[in-house]
């Protein structure tokens, strides 16, 4: 039976962990190994929501942090087991986010008497639809369980702090025609070609670049998709655009949407997933003290992640953990052994050391 040892080296429990196959919707198992090594863990108090395991320190502390990690990975290519090269450990997951969450349970585990109370997360789910979030499942039944003055995701970072995140959301620009045949094509509107003045707006577009508590973010509208045609002999009746619009914490989902019908005037808007934004939150006091205690300067987080539904809570939220975000989800990804390394100590130092 697979046991994992959390006080081992931390690149030797990476190993590890991502030898332990969990796919989204197939977290049980790693779920099932997590919650076996943490419950000898004195110190800990447990609580279990289908394949996520909140593990939180009850010592009175006067300060409460939340440390967090999701369990599942992207559909596996021939990258398992890992293997070492050098610096690098390749595998599944390597970099979003086992390292990540290898460091967070090693925390977790040997962490016996922190200088601030820890909510430690560990969720299934995070790499499909929010419908399978386990982090999301536990704000909606049991929210109190993540009250805390300061979350930090481990998602990958370069280990360094990358703050707040983009809005996302996803709108079908939908065109109409009227179908003919092909050799009579005067006698139908083609539906496809109307497209082009969608195309148009979207090449002109110039994004924002707004400075948000001192951070630049980019933002992105493009077009992702475009699906129209019958047959070959068809002019077609329907064509629908899909675009993708990313934006910065400065604008609100409704305001992002409002822009979106703005660009398209004239058009059928119809948004079909959307993710509000978060702001740094770098200017609350517990946010800032960890900054400082970490020692590097901060950056815009450029894409969407959990730390959204902490913001939602009104508790500020930080992206901080090993592994280069531009190589997650590739067939070769990998984790720094060096930042596995330097991740985990200051971490570690920050939750043992007086301020």
């Amino acid at each position: 039976m697979t046991v994992l040892d959390l006080s081992t080296d931390i690149a030797v429990l990476t190993a590890a962990v991502i030898d332990v196959p969990s796919e989204s919707h197939h977290e049980g198992h790693l779920a099932d190994l997590v919650e076996r090594a943490l419950e000898g863990c004195a110190h800990l108090q447990l609580v279990r929501h289908g394949n996520t395991l909140v593990a939180r320190t009850n010592t009175g502390k006067s300060e409460r942090v939340l440390i967090g990690g999701h369990l599942d990975t992207v559909p596996g290519a021939g990258n398992l087991p890992h293997r070492f090269d050098g610096d690098r450990l390749h595998g599944l997951g390597a970099c979003d986010m086992k390292g990540g969450l290898s460091i967070a349970l090693s925390l977790a585990a040997t962490v016996t008497n922190p200088v601030r109370d820890v909510t430690y997360v560990f969720y299934e789910g995070e790499e499909v639809a929010t419908q399978f979030n386990g982090l999301q499942h536990i704000v909606d039944r049991d929210p109190e369980l993540l009250e805390a003055s300061l979350a930090i995701l481990m998602e990958p970072s370069n280990a360094g702090i990358e703050a707040g995140c983009q809005g996302t959301l996803r709108a079908e620009i939908r065109l109409t025609g009227i179908r003919s045949h092909s050799a009579r094509s005067w006698m139908g509107v083609n539906a496809v070609h109307a497209a082009g003045e969608i195309l148009a707006r979207l090449a002109a577009y110039v994004p924002r670049t707004p400075v948000v508590d001192g951070l630049t973010y980019r933002e992105g509208l493009n077009a992702v998709a475009i699906q129209g045609g019958v047959a070959g002999n068809v002019i077609p009746d329907a064509c629908v655009v899909t675009v993708n619009y990313r934006f910065a914490p400065d604008r609100s989902l409704s305001e992002a949407k409002a822009h979106v019908e703005e660009i398209f005037a004239g058009y059928d808007v119809v948004f079909v997933d959307e993710s509000d934004a978060a702001r740094p939150g770098l200017d609350q006091p517990a946010a800032a003290a960890f900054v400082k205690t970490i020692g590097v300067d901060p950056q815009p987080k450029f894409g969407w992640t959990d730390v959204a539904r902490f913001t939602a809570l009104g508790t500020p939220a930080l992206n901080y953990g090993p592994g280069d975000p531009s190589i997650a989800h590739q067939v070769d990804e990998w984790v720094s052994v060096a930042q596995l390394r330097s991740c985990h100590e200051r971490l570690f130092a920050w939750l043992t050391t007086e301020e």
